[in-house]
Parts: structure tokens; sequence; C-alpha cells
């Protein structure tokens, strides 16, 4: 486990005064995301879709998911779901064009930067689309009403320009480079929650429910821990360096090992399943809005499916599970690593450099990766066993929420320790 000095950091964020200036940035940028989280689109009853989020499992982890919003029935209405869709596209397509894989882990930051680039031209078509199938999907639910196509226009646009917005904003803040500016946003929602959810703990508590209230912090405090752990644990491979003799000196001969993460995608696979599961909906509403009945019918069918408790929990087990693999697959590179290996002189003990060596990490990754996606898909649908255990429908923020927030937590107070350590190293 890393151990993190907390207040000695946080003293020495506030000591220098260029971290302190970007912490302020970043604690504006914040603020802005709250006012905009919280400004409404005209002519809607908020009341009935507060309703609508505790009825529809889905669509109350998604407003979960993009802080509040729906509920609020904002102009981010969407948050960065369109970003973080388009983010999965050009991934998928990475194992599609090898042009695009070696731009983005061969060209550095330039081809990071063209990368990130086109994954932002996708998302204003995505956002467009997805902005008009939630409109139709409310207005089918004759939860808004719209007099004329001007107003759905003037809806979906500002529906679209929220979501841009919001991922300017992400990116502002990781430019600071004390934080990443996407998991902050998400973060800065799900904490923004925290006030309503304990209000309707308090509302909804009896005497006869004192046993329901405490099986549930008593399960909060146990999946926390767990996360804790597993974000922090790692499988330690075995390296040996062989000796090297250059000129008079001799170099090598010494003994290390190489960390895996446990849990090496992180949150990614969540976000992930939760915006591929947004997507065929919004995708079917839209369709929905040519009129076609074919398409209305379809699109009510397939909203019907994913009310199911069982198949959706399913489902969205299945696609963490899935991602954990995916992401994992094209952000660890075996054959690259064991090139690496042999070139530097290093192996591990057993196994013979090159082939043997990719061939023995594919295995242990994958190995890895069953026991952190069945974690991380255990962890994503937890909100719902536990409404099943305890009865109470507040419980439902869960899992997710908490492998967010505390998945968040340590990478921010990672990179804070990062800058003030390399701040004092300089300042010596």
């Amino acid at each position: 486990m890393i151990k993190i000095d907390f207040f000695k950091n946080i003293f020495g964020l506030f000591k220098d005064k260029d971290l302190k200036r970007r912490v302020l940035l970043i604690l504006l940028f914040l603020f802005i995301f709250r006012i905009a989280a919280n400004i409404p689109l005209p002519g809607v009853d908020l009341e009935r879709i507060r309703n609508l989020l505790q009825a529809n499992q889905f669509l109350g982890l998604l407003n979960i998911f993009v802080g509040n919003t729906l509920a609020n029935f904002s102009i981010a209405l969407l948050g960065l779901g369109p970003y973080i869709t388009a983010v999965i596209v050009m991934q998928l397509l990475t194992l599609i064009y090898p042009r695009l894989k070696e731009m983005y882990y061969e060209e550095g930051e330039a081809g990071r930067a063209k990368f990130n680039q086109y994954a932002r031209l996708i998302t204003l078509p995505l956002a467009l689309i997805q902005s008009l199938g939630f409109l139709k999907f409310l207005e089918s639910q004759n939860l808004i009403i719209f007099s004329s196509p001007f107003e759905i226009f003037r809806d979906v646009i500002l529906i679209t320009t929220g979501t841009i917005f919001l991922m300017w904003l992400g990116e502002l803040i990781t430019e600071q480079k004390i934080a990443n500016g996407i998991s902050l946003l998400i973060f800065s929602g799900i904490v923004a929650q925290g006030p309503q959810v304990f209000q309707q703990a308090i509302i909804n508590f009896s005497i006869d429910k004192l046993n329901n209230y405490i099986i549930l912090i008593l399960i909060s405090l146990l999946i926390t821990a767990a996360i804790v752990y597993i974000n922090e644990a790692e499988r330690r491979i075995p390296l040996n360096f062989s000796k090297r003799v250059r000129g008079t000196k001799l170099y090598g001969g010494v003994s290390s090992y190489l960390p895996i993460k446990i849990n090496q995608a992180g949150v990614i696979p969540i976000i992930f399943a939760i915006s591929v599961l947004l997507f065929p909906q919004t995708f079917f509403q839209f369709l929905a809005a040519t009129g076609i009945t074919f398409f209305s019918n379809l699109a009510q069918d397939v909203n019907n499916f994913f009310q199911n408790q069982f198949i959706f929990s399913l489902f969205y087990f299945i696609l963490v599970f899935g991602f954990t693999y995916f992401y994992t697959s094209v952000t660890f590179e075996p054959n690259e690593l064991a090139l690496n290996f042999q070139r530097s002189g290093a192996f591990i003990p057993g196994i013979r450099p090159g082939k043997e060596t990719a061939e023995y990490f594919k295995k242990i990754v994958n190995r890895i990766n069953l026991f952190g996606g069945t974690f991380l898909g255990l962890v994503a649908i937890l909100p719902y066993i536990t409404q099943i255990i305890t009865g109470l429908s507040f419980a439902g923020l869960g899992g997710t929420s908490i492998l967010i927030l505390v998945s968040v937590a340590i990478e921010t107070l990672k990179k804070i320790e990062s800058e003030v350590s390399s701040r004092q190293y300089y300042n010596i």
C-alpha cells in the first residue's frame, strides 16, 4: 500500500504560489460546472423528471454518472457521456486501424493530441444524436411537450453545447496537472448528490428500518475497504538483470520486480459500460423521431427490455467484465514489454527472453483480469443487490459511486504528492 502524507502534501500544495494558483483554478472550474449542472432547460416539470429517475434504474444510474444533471434537466443534461462514447469508438478503431494505434502509443504527446482531437470531432455528432434521442424519449413519456420543431432544435443545441463546454472544462482541469479533468468532473457530480442522499436517508428513517440501515452502512464500509485494497494491490513479477561490462565498469547483476496492478483498468470499464448502455436507447429514440411506427415500437421495446432489473444487471456485468479485458489489451502490450526487457538485459527467472516472456505476461494478465473484471462487475451491480437486501431506494449510490470516488481520490492525491515532491526537489 502506498502511504500518502495527506496533510503534509495539502500544506505543501498551498505553500507554493504556482500550485496554489492551479488549485484555485480547478476549484473555479468545478464551481462553474456545478452552476451549469443547475441551469434547467425551459418548459420542464422537474418533479416529474425526478420521479422518472427513481422509477427507471438505468436513468437513475446515468444521473449519478453525469453529476445529477438529469434530475435538474440542465443544459449539461448528457454530461460527458458523448465524449466518453467517442473515446470508446476511437479505442475500438485502434484494433482495426494500426495507424491509429501507432499514433496513440508511438508518436508521443503529439500523437495523443491528434488522437484526442479526433475524439472531440466525433463527440459533436454523438451529442446531437443522444440529445435528440433523449428528448424524444421524454416526450414519449409525456414528461415534456414541444409545441414546435424550433423548441426541439433549441434544446438539442443547448444540450450539445453543454456537453462541449464540459469537455472543454475537463481539458482545462487536466492542463493543471493536478487531476484528471474528466474524472474530477464525474467525482464532483457524485459528491454533489451526497446531501440529497443523506436527506432521503433521514426522511425515510424509522425504527423498524434500523437493521436495514446498519446493513447498508456495513456494506458501504466493506466495499470501500475492498475497493481501496484492490486498487492498490499488485502482482509483483521477479526480474533479474544480466551482468554487462562497459569499459572498466560492471553493470547489472541485480534483482528487482515488475509491479502489475490487479485493477489495471480502474473505473474506465464502468464508465465505458454506462456509455454503451446509454447509446442504443438514445439511438432508437432518435430513429423514433422520424415518426415511423416500426421505429417507435422498436424504441419502446428496447426501453422495456432494459427496464427488467435482472436483464439490465446481467448486461451491465458482462459489459464491465468485457471492457476490463478490452481496455487492458489496448493499454498493456506484452510483446513490446518483452522486447524492451530483452534489449535492457532483464529476464524473468525460469522464463526465456522474447516470445516465451511475452506469453508469460499474457497468461499473468489474463488471470489478473479474470479477478479484476469479476470484482468490477460485482461492484457495478452492487446497488441493485443492496436495494434488494435492504429495501432502501436511496441505496442506489452503491458500489459504482464508491469506486469512482475512491479511485479518483487516490489518483488525485498521488498527482498532488508528485507535484509537491517535484517542487520540493527543485527548491533544494
